[in-house]
């Protein structure tokens, strides 16, 4: 019927929530910046598990990426600079019941907040990290990141940054406790839908690299890529990421790897002949810090004030 919500389901709910739903403020991001589709992807694995918009948290720190939770109809909070996984450690460890997602950049997630990206892959908490790396700090207007390449001109160095840049995915692989580890690139919409629905599924914290365009000031990093397919390496597991005949058939260069295998992990990220695009690492025994956050949740007033007491008792001579 005219007039009425576009999505439809046989099952009969109480409440059905379509892509509106979670549409929040209009996107000010440049036209064609890889954040768009990354947005869209989101809101559609929302939708897709039917999560209740006000169970929703988009933590964010500064960057462009970290504009994500101003356009989810959602709870947000936008944050300090390279801190959007502490906040975001904080509130899933006092309300587990929420759906806890960190929206973050190279620089914010690499740079700044370098020791909170080490420790918070180590927690194992329970959210989805989307660490959207275009390579460049776009939002104050075209400065050196950490995965800025070698001898590219930046205003920060115009001749070019001194050092290699930064490898994410090989950090990430080498801390303790890690469980999930993914990679996409913006301009393949599905293989970025079905990392990110995968991601959420995960108990623990997904962290997905999402290799993302930036068409104003390094248009030319990712456009190799986009041009030629035959850069990047599809990963392909009945374990890891899904895919369908159409996608595979744009990428010339796959591998069979068993996302369970760390070992194997390490040497795909680490050979940067070609660009892996898909799940590296998956290990879904990995102890979630939930598991002892949430302990006592549920005490009321009077069993927390005995607590107290009853430790402090300890002390007693």
């Amino acid at each position: 019927m005219f007039g009425l919500k576009a999505d439809w389901s046989l099952d009969v709910q109480d409440r059905y929530f379509t892509i509106e739903d979670y549409e929040g403020a209009q996107p000010r991001w440049c036209t064609g910046c890889g954040d768009h589709g990354v947005l869209t992807a989101v809101q559609k694995v929302c939708r897709e598990a039917q999560l209740a918009p006000e169970k929703i948290v988009n933590v964010s720190g500064i960057g462009c990426s970290s504009r994500l939770p101003h356009y989810m109809k959602t709870y947000g909070f936008h944050g300090l600079h390279g801190r959007a996984l502490p906040f975001a450690s904080g509130i899933k460890a006092r309300r587990p019941d929420l759906d806890v997602w960190v929206s973050t950049g190279d620089g914010d997630c690499f740079s700044i907040g370098g020791c909170h990206w080490i420790h918070g892959i180590r927690y194992n908490i329970d959210m989805v990290v989307l660490v959207f790396d275009n390579a460049i700090y776009g939002l104050t207007k075209n400065q050196t990141s950490p995965t800025t390449p070698k001898d590219y001109g930046t205003s920060t160095h115009p001749s070019g940054s001194f050092l290699p840049s930064m490898n994410p995915l090989t950090i990430t692989l080498g801390i303790t406790n890690v469980s999930f580890v993914a990679q996409v690139v913006d301009w393949n919409p599905l293989l970025v839908y079905e990392t990110i629905k995968m991601a959420h599924a995960h108990r623990g914290t997904s962290f997905v690299r999402i290799i993302q365009r930036c068409p104003v000031f390094v248009e030319d990093i990712h456009k190799g890529m986009v041009d030629d397919p035959s850069q990047i390496l599809l990963l392909k597991h009945e374990n890891g990421i899904p895919t369908n005949e159409a996608v595979e058939r744009i990428y010339p260069n796959q591998v069979e790897h068993d996302p369970s295998d760390w070992m194997g992990a390490m040497a795909i990220a680490r050979d940067e002949s070609k660009v892996p695009c898909g799940l590296l690492y998956h290990d879904p025994a990995a102890p979630v810090y939930d598991d002892w956050s949430n302990v006592g949740m549920g005490m009321s007033d009077e069993e927390k004030i005995a607590g107290v007491n009853k430790a402090l008792d300890s002390f007693s001579i």
